[in-house]
């Protein structure tokens, strides 16, 4: 019912909006991906910055039943209307750019095993008749998402995505450091845990888990050894989860020097969007999310946690197999493994190999928010 509700609102609103005039230097950004590496959020940034005679106005969060009137009115007259998911616009006149928000290593769409083929046939309409241009960096990209949504290849530009002009350009180690652990050691090194949703495997074992505060779903997980051996090492984690999960571990959580939760507050608070953090960072550990294409960029040493490997192939499926052969980097499914591998990140084997799956997903990777820019420039 809310669903249904929901349509009727969005297409009421889009009829009203449908009667405001086109204005030719508008542009609008409908921001559904937050401030956790949000190619809207970070080219709106740059739009700011580097062009402010432009009419930009950031809509976040999208899509939203709660917007007024006065931001339908700036949706139904921009000229260039970018978006963090699915393309949307109002007009024919409009141009629709999708940034989307990662490189798919998990099946999405027809390609997935956990979505229904009206569904699957519904999104492709969209991106058919919706999107104008979708930004891409590479043709593995490509060829990934038109495998999932059907996107047709004349609608790919090879621009590059905004954030990654944000992740080799971080704010100061200094900083985070500061910020979330008040250290100021000059040697100490940071890393990142950045798991994909979940909750999607419907297993209330590993939701129990992580609301327990296992924030890696390990068997034998002991937060206190973590830490123990962070120090010994003089590293320090940061653990970023998607929202969903972050409020079920905020109230458990414990307390522990060298490991610490990060809150989409701060990142608002300050202004700021994952990806000018994590380019500071030292390592990465993750699992099966997009996050680890975009790492490449850095060159810098991952570790990857497939405890739920079996779990995920079996519930959605991966794009990409066999995933031991794809990831470069350490694998791990417990916690006596992770604390080997935190102990010898130095020693990093995979340099080589990160370099060759960073020249196939990231042929395009710098200058990024320009290119975009320009072709806006050289549609008028």
């Amino acid at each position: 019912m809310k669903t249904l509700i929901f349509s009727l609102y969005l297409n009421v609103m889009k009829a009203f909006a449908h009667l405001v005039p086109i204005e030719k230097e508008s542009y609008v950004i409908l921001n559904g991906a937050g401030r956790s590496g949000s190619n809207g959020y970070l080219f709106y940034k740059y739009l700011k910055n580097i062009h402010p005679e432009l009419d930009v106005t950031l809509v976040e969060p999208w899509p939203s039943s709660h917007l007024s009137w006065k931001i339908w009115k700036k949706i139904g007259s921009a000229k260039y209307i970018f978006t963090t998911h699915e393309p949307f616009k109002i007009k024919k006149q409009q141009i629709s750019i999708s940034f989307w928000h990662g490189i798919p290593l998990k099946r999405m769409g027809v390609m997935a095993h956990n979505t229904a083929y009206r569904g699957n046939k519904r999104n492709m309409n969209i991106w058919h008749k919706e999107a104008d241009y979708v930004v891409s960096s590479s043709d593995f990209y490509e060829t990934l998402m038109s495998s999932c949504v059907g996107i047709e290849a004349k609608k790919y530009v090879r621009t590059g995505f905004p954030r990654l002009d944000y992740l080799v350009k971080p704010i100061s180690k200094s900083q985070i450091l500061n910020d979330l652990f008040e250290c100021n050691e000059a040697k100490a090194k940071i890393g990142i845990y950045m798991p994909t949703f979940r909750f999607e495997l419907e297993d209330k074992n590993v939701m129990e888990k992580i609301k327990s505060g296992n924030f890696f779903a390990l068997s034998d997980f002991n937060i206190q050894k973590l830490n123990d051996q962070l120090k010994r090492n003089n590293q320090y984690l940061i653990i970023k989860l998607h929202p969903y999960e972050m409020n079920l571990v905020k109230s458990s959580q414990q307390s522990v020097s060298n490991i610490k939760l990060l809150s989409n507050e701060y990142l608002e608070d300050n202004k700021i969007d994952l990806y000018e953090i994590i380019g500071a960072t030292d390592f990465l550990i993750t699992d099966f999310s997009s996050i680890y294409f975009d790492y490449l960029l850095l060159n810098k040493p991952i570790i990857f946690i497939d405890n739920l490997l079996e779990q995920y192939i079996n519930k959605r499926g991966l794009l990409l197999s066999p995933y031991q052969e794809i990831v470069p980097g350490e694998l791990v499914d417990n916690q006596r493994k992770l604390l080997d591998s935190l102990a010898k990140i130095d020693e990093d084997e995979f340099k080589e190999y990160r370099q060759f799956w960073k020249k196939i997903t990231l042929e395009r990777n710098n200058n990024c928010c320009q290119a975009v820019y320009e072709l806006t420039k050289r549609m008028k």
